[in-house]
């Protein structure tokens, strides 16, 4: 696996190593090349204030998600 991650000229695309088949556990998901090659670039280009806002914003979005569909429906009148 490379080194860094591969950023286009103008910013506007990474290049990651793409494996063909998804892992089995979390431990071995965490240590894909796709994820890797993802850590590597938040901390390289110092995103980590960023990504933590984002995956925030994705978690409140999933359990607002989550709430809606437990919450209990209503008989209309």
């Amino acid at each position: 696996m490379a080194s860094k991650v591969k950023l286009s000229d103008d910013g506007s695309s990474i290049d990651f190593v793409q494996s063909d088949s998804l892992p089995s556990s979390t431990k071995k998901f965490r240590q894909s090349p796709e994820i890797e090659g993802f850590y590597r670039f938040v901390f390289e280009n110092d995103l980590q204030a960023e990504a933590f806002q984002i995956l925030e914003q994705i978690i409140e979005k999933r359990k607002a998600d989550r709430n809606v569909k437990k919450a209990p429906k209503r008989k209309k009148a």
